[in-house]
């Protein structure tokens, strides 16, 4: 758009008074805390047209923007106490379409800009969601639905969060079968997030140890067959827990989750995978030397 169409298209003076007393009223409200900023080239199209409004000149000075973009900075509180910020973009109109006969300055248009404390899907929700009202009433909206947010957040947090399993046990599963790479290896990575150690020993059969809270234990198990065994059929999921040690005084015989198959292999005779001998001498090793007749007797 040229500037004499902008020009053309401009608020008439009445209401275009109006809108700069709008933003006259956010920069004293949020300028003593730096939170409220605009460019040069708006800063000085404000003045141009705070002049023609001061003047009786009726034609509008000319000009080429349609609107003025200002950034504007909140502090949304949170029930602890602490203090998120957003940033948002106003966009104050200082056009109409010709046919339009205004008896008010257009809304200025907000949008939330996305805070690394929100998806990108929250905040187009909240910005759809912003009613069509004076800006000060839409900045108190938007800082109470964050607010609300953040609640919403914590609660979800307390929620979700894993029952507190102060008691330690170790549990003994038993594969007729397991080799997929991939599907050994979730079992290595995922268990540590549970709080989980032990060990995997691959295979026919294999041989999973896990340590750790009953609760976790259960829940990972239930992560491994839904998720991760996401794509086996039903009747191929096939484990079986053959012990759990829950004595009081039981202190975890692992430092960290890992896979022993390749070196229970390597001890085992002629290098045979299924040497169950090899893995019997290394649980005792490990003080675990009772728990192999548990699970494979």
């Amino acid at each position: 758009m040229s500037s004499d169409e902008a020009s053309q298209n401009a608020l008439p003076k009445e209401l275009m008074e109006l809108q700069l007393g709008q933003i006259d009223l956010l920069m004293a409200m949020y300028a003593s805390d730096e939170a409220i900023a605009m460019d040069s080239a708006a800063s000085g199209l404000i003045e141009t047209l705070r002049a023609w409004c001061e003047c009786d000149r009726e034609a509008a000075p000319k000009f080429s923007e349609t609107v003025i973009n200002l950034q504007l900075r909140v502090d949304v509180e949170n029930d602890d106490s602490t203090t998120r910020t957003l940033q948002l973009t106003l966009t104050v109109p200082l056009k109409c379409q010709t046919q339009e006969e205004l008896t008010e300055p257009p809304p200025i248009k907000t949008r939330i800009q996305q805070p690394d404390w929100m998806s990108k899907g929250d905040v187009a929700k909240l910005n759809t969601e912003i009613p069509e009202e004076d800006i000060l009433s839409v900045i108190e909206h938007i800082k109470d639905a964050a607010s609300q947010h953040l609640l919403s957040l914590k609660q979800a947090e307390i929620t979700n969060a894993p029952t507190t399993d102060t008691s330690l046990v170790r549990v003994w599963f038993y594969f007729p079968s397991i080799s997929t790479r991939a599907k050994r290896d979730d079992f290595i990575n995922y268990a540590p997030t549970y709080g989980l150690t032990g060990f995997l020993l691959a295979g026919k059969p294999g041989i999973l140890c896990l340590e750790g809270g009953s609760v976790a234990i259960d829940d990972f198990m239930k992560f491994i067959k839904t998720e991760s065994w996401g794509d086996i059929p039903a009747h191929h999921k096939k484990v079986s827990e053959r012990y759990r040690e829950e004595a009081a005084n039981l202190k975890r015989a692992f430092s960290d989750m890992q896979e022993i198959t390749d070196m229970i292999e390597k001890r085992g005779a002629r290098g045979n995978r299924g040497d169950m001998k090899a893995l019997e001498a290394w649980l005792v090793e490990c003080g675990l030397g009772d728990a192999f007749g548990k699970i494979l007797m």
